[in-house]
Order: C-alpha cells, then structure tokens, then sequence
C-alpha cells in the first residue's frame, strides 16, 4: 500500500494519467463513458481490479472536471477577443 501512496503524490504518475484522459478527449472519445466505464469496473465485485485503478479513477474524475470547465470558459469566449 505505501507504494500506491507514493504514487498518488508523484506529480509524473499523475500527469501520465492526466495526458491519457487528454488523448482520449483529443481523439474526440466519450469521457464521461471511459470514466463511467472504469468506475463501474471497481464497483464490479467479481472483478478484479488492480488498486491503482482506483488511483486512475481519482485522477480521470478531477482532470475530466477540468477539461470541461476549460471546454466551458472556451465557449463563453466571443470570437473577437
């Protein structure tokens, strides 16, 4: 467990995540479906799941927060400013 601890405050671990949750918006997939997908995986009992899953669900939900609220600001913007 200390090592998933370690993980969880090292910022490289973090934005390896982050930059394939960033891909996958680029590639224009469904984000609220691969997180969804991936937390109904951990919830699964009879699944077997890794703990950094749980890590990768930790990471994907704020960073998929973020991108929509930058999707949001990006919107408001008028094409003249």
């Amino acid at each position: 467990m200390d090592l998933l601890w370690l993980q969880r405050w090292n910022f490289i671990e973090r934005a390896k995540l982050e930059r394939q949750l960033w891909d996958a918006f680029e590639q224009g997939q469904d984000l609220e479906r691969l997180v969804t997908e991936l937390r109904n995986r951990l919830e699964d009992p009879s699944a077997e799941t890794a703990p950094f899953e749980r890590f990768r669900l930790e990471v994907w939900s704020e960073c998929l927060r973020r991108i929509r609220k930058i999707e949001a600001t990006m919107k408001d913007r008028s094409p003249n400013d």
